[in-house]
């Protein structure tokens, strides 16, 4: 029988196991420049080895949970850690372009079924009176990997090879796989029909809606409009076989609890602010700043302390006042916080920033974990995989829209301020800043970089409406009860 420590330890082999993949979301980007150089590898390579973590990362996330439901999510959580350990050995000994594409992607495999069954079996080792601290931790875990990416990535390229950044999972997946081995008990869910159309359709649109989103934040161009369009369609198509399926990849009945929809939605458009804040703010200290990876990461640690403070206020209040509040309170506070940030300035100095920073994280950490825990709530545990799934999906598909509207958003600025510039210097603000110092134009650097911290400014104000409009919306969707309580309630209405 599992004992009230062994369930705490299995959720810190699950925060382990989440922190891994959040580190490989961001800690590539500041190794490009030595890929470029080490592996001859193109642009277009460069925005690969991104890209096919992302699109089989989205793809997988529902056919993952599903499987786990069926299978058994321990088994899977195990097979699932040992494949992301060897897929990062693999990144780190990739002798060509190709085969690091190709390990990335098996990477984002592994990171598919990791992210849903770690979530899914929340609510097989917690009930709702402990459910609000363990998600909170599980969602801590897995967003401390973002901003911590870049620091951790910075120092070990300024003192081992590119290789490094990869092998740093590979600790991780060995203590993870252990404890879970020891701690975690076995738990599957429903028993029924793999619905194989609706696993293509969910696994098509998702690919093609993710890959048009990925290109759309370099250019709105046909290829960007025909995937998101199809995209769209497929996705569409895949609601409409969902409903009329006898054994469906996705519950649709989980929409119509308010609990769940409203969860679902908050989390994804938290998700839509935090990755599109980490996509402008490390430039900013590095271009803009002159900071070099491991000082952009470590100017990053106030989003950090913010998240973590957030999350445990958050769990106090979830209990007393209700998911509703304190989410509605959480995505107001970011929407305060950007529009503090839309007040940079170029020469803005980082204490200033420092604040508006560890205002979002609060932020953050206030909305996702009982937005998330409201809508896990609402879950039976025979459903828990597939649900989870579905959450993880949004929140992937609402990050990879911030990344591509908000840095779409700052582009169009800062290229607007640049029109009479040369093309190098409107690619983008580090092309601009190489540009300027290679030409000795003080002037034109100064250009640059007031373009660009206008540009964010504008990012910032687009972040924040949508995170005003969210608390104004939470207030009306969120049921009012104390969160535990409410997803007692809604479980129990799901059986």
């Amino acid at each position: 029988m599992l004992t009230s420590t062994s369930r705490w330890y299995a959720l810190a082999a699950m925060a382990l196991s989440t922190l891994a993949v959040g580190l490989d979301t961001t800690v590539l980007s500041v190794a490009l420049p030595t890929l470029a150089r080490d592996l001859e590898a193109s642009t277009g390579e460069l925005q690969w080895f991104t890209t096919a973590y992302l699109l089989v990362l989205a793809a997988a996330l529902l056919p993952a949970g599903l499987l786990g439901d069926r299978l058994g999510r321990k088994r899977m959580l195990i097979g699932a850690l040992v494949l992301f350990g060897v897929a990062s050995v693999a990144c780190a000994y990739a002798s060509s372009a190709g085969l690091l594409i190709a390990a990335r992607a098996v990477l984002g495999l592994g990171a598919a079924v990791i992210m849903p069954l770690s979530g899914a079996v929340l609510t097989t080792l917690f009930d709702s009176s402990e459910r609000a601290r363990a998600m909170s931790i599980w969602v801590t875990a897995s967003a401390l990997g973002i901003p911590l990416g870049p620091l951790l990535g910075g120092w070990l390229l300024d003192h081992f090879w590119w290789g490094s950044v990869f092998l740093i999972n590979v600790p991780v997946v060995i203590a993870g796989v252990l404890a879970l081995a020891i701690w975690l008990p076995s738990s599957r869910g429903v028993s029924s029909r793999l619905d194989v159309g609706g696993v293509a359709l969910s696994t098509a649109g998702l690919v093609a809606l993710t890959y048009g989103i990925i290109e759309a934040g370099s250019s709105w161009g046909p290829r960007a409009l025909i995937a998101v369009g199809a995209g769209v369609v497929l996705l569409a198509a895949f609601v409409l076989r969902q409903r009329r399926a006898a054994s469906p990849l996705v519950d649709l009945a989980l929409f119509r609890n308010r609990a769940f929809t409203g969860g679902a939605v908050f989390a994804t458009i938290a998700s839509f602010a935090m990755l599109g804040l980490l996509f402008s703010l490390p430039q900013l200290f590095s271009a803009v700043g002159g900071h070099d990876a491991f000082g952009s990461g470590l100017r990053l640690l106030p989003v950090i302390g913010g998240l973590i403070l957030g999350a445990r206020v958050g769990e106090k209040l979830a209990g007393g006042l209700g998911a509703r509040v304190v989410i509605a309170g959480g995505l107001g506070l970011i929407a305060v916080a950007s529009l503090l940030g839309a007040q940079t300035t170029a020469t803005t100095g980082y204490g200033y920033i420092a604040v508006w920073i560890t205002l979002t994280g609060i932020g953050l950490g206030l909305t996702m974990p009982p937005a998330l825990n409201a809508a896990i709530g609402a879950l039976t545990p025979a459903r828990a995989g597939i649900g989870n799934a579905l959450l993880q999906a949004l929140r992937q598909v609402g990050g990879a829209v911030g990344v591509a509207v908000l840095g779409a958003v700052l582009n169009s600025a800062y290229r607007s301020h640049l029109a009479a510039a040369p093309a190098v210097v409107r690619e983008g603000v580090t092309p601009g800043v190489a540009f300027a110092a290679q030409t000795g134009d003080g002037a034109l650097g100064a250009s640059v970089r007031a373009a660009f911290a206008y540009g964010m400014d504008r990012s910032l104000l687009v972040a924040g409406a949508l995170a005003l409009v969210g608390a104004v919306l939470a207030l009306f969707v969120m049921p009012a009860r104390p969160a535990g309580e409410q997803s007692e309630v809604l479980a129990e209405s799901l059986v």
